[in-house]
């Protein structure tokens, strides 16, 4: 009984960590979607815009010091079912670090994504350095 009270509590906070605390806490969202065609599977990454969404230094921190710590947990229990000899929650152990670590990377991988966004939009913007040097081209082009 207590193994499937647990995995579906890891599914519960699976579910919940990516489709809404992600987006509240941090602004960050992920899923992976499969091309019926061809069968092929990407993440797609979403974030707040910038301007959008406020996000809360420490809920950010919480966040990500949950994200980074739940495997290392999952880790030790692992370590610690082999110490004692209880293989019997290695299936467990094992299902809790998938889930865990999936998200772990999803969500590195949405933030260096976001954070790449949001510096080519802040470049490309009219106030960046690449902005600037294509509004001056454009002036050229068209100003003579």
């Amino acid at each position: 009984m207590i193994f499937i009270i647990t995995i579906l509590l890891l599914a519960a906070d699976f579910y919940y960590l990516k489709n809404i605390a992600g987006r509240r806490l941090v602004g960050l969202r992920w899923w992976n979607e499969v091309d019926p065609a061809t069968g092929d599977s990407h993440w797609v990454f979403e974030s707040a815009e910038p301007g959008t969404k406020v996000v809360n230094p420490t809920d950010s921190r919480f966040f990500w010091l949950a994200i980074y710590v739940q495997p290392l947990f999952w880790v030790a229990l692992a370590i610690l079912a082999l110490v004692r000899l209880m293989f019997i929650w290695l299936p467990l152990v094992a299902i809790a670090l998938v889930l865990t670590i999936t998200n772990s990377l999803a969500f590195s991988r949405c933030d260096k994504f976001s954070q790449a966004s949001n510096l080519a939009g802040s470049a490309f913007g009219s106030s960046g350095l690449a902005g600037n040097i294509a509004s001056r081209m454009v002036g050229r082009i068209f100003g003579r």
